[in-house]
């Protein structure tokens, strides 16, 4: 019974998420594309997963990494943040963890055996609201507690730190919209899915755009791209499975066998297109 509240609950979820997006889609698409196009089965099946499964292991590393922190040495640091305006305190915190994530994203395409898990989400070819939601469990992990790293080393309350998540969560959703929205003067400030998504263009390599919530830190960091238009083509030309769990086993496994899966597999399709 609790698993079938489980689904329901996340059903309604997914479905709220798609009442607040959907709309913005229609009205200001930038790109035309079928609701149910390539691969929404398999973005349906990580938000899924990442829902009913994930999410619950990440908040509980998510703890277990806030009673590792919790230090004496810590303390006179928390006292202090703590003697700050709240406002005050929760601009603190988001501009120390847009620092974090913009390093953390930034090395996570620089080093294989970060990019061997971040590349799952980069396999979409097109992009959505619902597409945020592909992104392997290891990597989620590891973006989570390091964007969260600040709120657990001035002992925030680990609901506050869910609130974070799931804001930054449906942040996500936004700047993964289909839709060509660029924020105008304040593109500096805030991100937009115009920026992000030429973080997944297909031609630039996802070499410009790292940050999650504030682009000033693309600004600082010579990472920051904006040509005023949208991407024609996303993805990367990686050889890599298309389906759910073949995306969750691909990067645990060397990647000599999975290639040799990956080829057999494309080389089937093709056979398949060939006698239609």
């Amino acid at each position: 019974m609790y698993f079938l509240h489980e689904i329901l609950d996340s059903l309604m979820y997914l479905a709220l998420i798609g009442l607040g997006l959907a709309p913005l889609e229609y009205a200001f698409r930038a790109h035309t594309q079928r609701f149910f196009r390539p691969a929404w089965w398999t973005d349906f099946f990580f938000f899924f997963g990442g829902n009913l499964l994930w999410t619950k292991i990440t908040l509980l590393v998510l703890g277990w990494v806030r009673t590792q922190l919790d230090l004496e040495s810590l303390h006179a640091l928390r006292a202090t943040a703590r003697s700050l305006w709240l406002p005050v305190q929760i601009m603190l915190v988001v501009f120390c963890s847009d620092v974090c994530i913009y390093w953390a994203h930034r090395l996570s395409h620089k080093y294989d055996w970060l990019w061997r898990f971040h590349k799952v989400h980069h396999t979409a070819e097109h992009l959505d609201w619902l597409a945020a939601f592909r992104e392997h469990p290891i990597d989620n992990i590891y973006t989570r507690v390091i964007v969260n790293l600040p709120a657990l080393l001035l002992g925030f309350p680990l609901e506050i730190i869910g609130g974070f998540v799931l804001f930054r969560g449906l942040w996500g959703n936004f700047i993964h919209s289909n839709t060509a929205f660029g924020l105008g003067p304040f593109k500096y400030l805030l991100g937009s899915p115009r920026l992000h998504h030429w973080h997944h263009d297909f031609e630039r390599n996802s070499s410009c755009n790292f940050a999650n919530l504030m682009p000033l830190m693309d600004v600082l960091f010579g990472t920051f791209y904006d040509p005023g238009r949208m991407p024609d083509r996303y993805g990367i030309d990686d050889p890599m499975p298309r389906g759910y769990i073949s995306q969750l086993i691909y990067p645990m496994v060397p990647e000599r066998w999975m290639a040799g899966v990956v080829a057999i597999l494309s080389r089937r399709k093709k056979l398949q297109a060939a006698t239609r």
